[in-house]
């Protein structure tokens, strides 16, 4: 008889709907699940939900925690802390695990020698089909090739105790699992890649998404301070968009103070700057000719051909 490979699943969660949707493929899949399920409620409003529901094939199986509410990093610790199997699978509570995703993880761990301490499984982020992605679409798409992102990564719970887990300093879902990879493999031990695949679905987001990922810049400082210059290149990280952001920022800042002078073409070319660099809509050039109008006048492409005295006058000579 084989001997399946025991492990937790910890979800540190804010308790949206996508929740649902992850227990409800988890418990499609119980017999297979070999220890509990770890949910860490982290709202720091809010006391746990008096009744939390997931599938009857998961009755039983089930551990809320009350987190921090100091963030992902913070959750996923405490659930670590509560976990007792000798792996720790992590999820996001906006994934979708894939139908034999707990078969396939118990596959991934079997046999893996002591120095690999992490399995990271396939992630899938569907863009539409049907017209072309946002900014903010294209900017979850780039978590199919991120590296040691724990949307779906499972970690041995002893390497996890040796290291102190997730550092608390990080308190966005962003850059702690980096960190935490980099002092994965800095120990001597490996992140190999699994087999198992999951989906992580775009949410809705507003047109200020943008403005408020600048929020992780802080984060890349700290990652700086622990890591050295070159954290990015060993955690596999491209390069930031920093010129860009300071430009969209400047274009923001001169807009008005164009505006007010007068000069109304130098703040509608500030504004589109602006609108090019924040704007999350498939056709960002709508939000051009909108903030143009509002200015009373159209860009001259929208005008069409002259009219009146300088249509009869035809085209100047050379």
């Amino acid at each position: 008889m084989t001997t399946v490979t025991r492990f937790d699943v910890v979800v540190p969660t804010l308790g949206r709907p996508s929740l649902a949707t992850l227990l409800d493929a988890l418990g499609a899949q119980a017999e297979h699940l070999p220890g509990r399920v770890v949910l860490v409620w982290d709202r720091r409003d809010q006391d746990l939900p008096p009744l939390l529901a997931w599938p009857p094939s998961l009755a039983g199986r089930v551990t809320v925690l009350r987190g921090p509410g100091g963030g992902p990093a913070a959750a996923r610790n405490a659930g670590r802390r509560a976990a007792t199997a000798p792996w720790v699978a992590f999820l996001d509570d906006d994934v979708v695990p894939g139908p034999t995703w707990a078969a396939d993880l118990a596959d991934d761990l079997a046999g893996l020698p002591p120095e690999v301490a992490g399995s990271q499984g396939v992630l899938r982020v569907p863009l539409p089909a049907d017209r072309r992605p946002t900014d903010w679409e294209r900017h979850v798409h780039g978590l199919e090739g991120a590296r040691w992102i724990t949307a779906d990564l499972a970690y041995r719970r002893s390497v996890l105790d040796e290291l102190g887990g997730f550092d608390e300093r990080f308190p966005r879902a962003y850059r702690e699992d980096a960190d935490l990879g980099l002092r994965v493999v800095r120990a001597g031990y490996q992140i190999v890649a699994g087999r198992r695949t999951a989906t992580h679905p775009v949410r809705a987001a507003d047109w200020l998404v943008s403005v408020r990922l600048q929020a992780g810049n802080a984060d890349d400082a700290l990652m700086r301070a622990l890591h050295g210059p070159g954290w990015r290149a060993a955690a596999g990280v491209p390069r930031g968009r920093r010129a860009r952001h300071l430009a969209v920022t400047a274009a923001a800042l001169l807009a008005p103070g164009a505006l007010a002078a007068g000069r109304r073409w130098l703040a509608l070319a500030a504004t589109a700057g602006w609108v090019a660099g924040t704007d999350q809509r498939p056709d960002p050039a709508g939000g051009v000719m909108a903030l143009a109008r509002r200015l009373g006048r159209r860009p001259a492409a929208a005008r069409g051909p002259p009219r009146g005295r300088q249509a009869r006058r035809g085209p100047a000579g050379p």
